[in-house]
């Protein structure tokens, strides 16, 4: 039986690298999307070049030729639409840009299908997030939860999630999408928040940093691992019928209380006193005030509470999250320290 062929565009993300070890690890020939760049950005994929069955093109999803060309050269059973302008808070600076990447994207894609007779051959995955439900209309949230995005990513990424459904309905193409509430991993860009405070926390256990600024405090949010997460991404992939799937936890936490899981681990209890702007994370041990609220950080339009029902997931592809956030929060913390250590 010949091998599975998957396409896979932001492949150099945290997901992309997660998803394209699961794939690999099931025989599959798998191939990326990477953009062109003046610096190496490949780093979370360097221990798959020597794998023959791992293959990188140079392409963007802002340009429909690199698209086109691509999908009709590999010709894919499986395309994994990973790639995005995925900061919520730079797509407030960059809303066109993102709206080029997040929306047309994903439209460029379903149209190479379309337009290359691959409806009755490839299977199409659309990375949706929670960021759709934005001011949430009710918790927990689910698949049949009103959307109200309340940034320019959220936007962009609601029009993907309709596209997919309309390409779906529209001309029988297998084209689903995963809902995917926050996923964190050792690999998380360094720009996002979480991973963000768990290198602050291991630099200022080792006294190479003082203090850490932080916005929302009180945004909840439902962190899985990624690696969990990449699984329900395959595993919609292998259903008979298209449908759209929320990938979640079920439990979220304060950004308060992912700042002190992760200074646990490093031995340092912090003490929350103050309020508002004023609110800082004390050391329990000398008084040191480590954490600090910064006006900058916060986003124009806050989404403060996201939590997601995977029963969904659960019910139909048998999936569940597997990986806690405590070893979670622990695993990104002890790489980190490694990270520090290494350089």
């Amino acid at each position: 039986m010949p091998k599975k062929i998957a396409l896979i565009s932001g492949i150099t993300g945290q997901d992309g690298s997660y998803l394209a070890e699961l794939l690999l690890s099931k025989k599959y020939i798998v191939h990326g999307i990477k953009r062109k760049s003046s610096s190496f950005n490949t780093s979370r994929l360097d221990h798959f070049f020597k794998n023959k069955d791992f293959f990188l093109h140079y392409g963007d999803v802002t340009d429909s030729l690199s698209v086109n060309s691509l999908v009709d050269k590999i010709r894919p059973d499986e395309i994994y639409n990973l790639a995005a302008q995925s900061h919520v808070s730079v797509s407030f600076d960059l809303p066109l840009y993102t709206s080029e990447v997040d929306a047309l994207g994903t439209m460029r894609f379903l149209e190479a299908i379309k337009n290359l007779d691959l409806i009755s051959k490839t299977k199409f995955y659309q990375a949706s997030t929670s960021e759709l439900f934005g001011k949430v209309r009710e918790i927990p949230q689910n698949e049949e939860t009103p959307f109200y995005p309340r940034s320019p990513y959220g936007v962009a990424k609601l029009f993907s999630f309709w596209s997919v459904i309309n390409y779906r309905e529209a001309y029988n193409i297998h084209a689903s999408n995963g809902i995917l509430f926050n996923h964190e991993s050792p690999r998380r860009g360094e720009t996002f928040v979480t991973r963000k405070i768990t290198m602050a926390a291991a630099a200022i256990s080792k006294g190479i940093q003082k203090d850490l600024y932080l916005g929302n405090l009180n945004a909840k949010r439902d962190w899985g691992h990624a690696k969990d997460f990449v699984e329900m991404m395959w595993l919609i992939l292998q259903q008979k019928e298209p449908s759209d799937f929320v990938a979640a936890t079920g439990k979220n936490y304060t950004v308060r209380e992912f700042v002190e899981k992760a200074f646990k681990v490093v031995g340092i209890d912090i003490i929350f006193k103050g309020k508002g702007l004023d609110e800082v994370g004390i050391s329990s041990s000398d008084g040191r005030e480590i954490v600090k609220v910064n006006k900058n950080y916060f986003r124009p339009s806050e989404v403060d509470e996201l939590i997601g029902d995977y029963s969904k997931a659960k019910r139909i592809l048998k999936w569940e999250p597997k990986i806690s956030l405590d070893s979670l929060v622990e695993e990104m913390v002890l790489n980190d320290i490694k990270l520090l250590e290494k350089n």
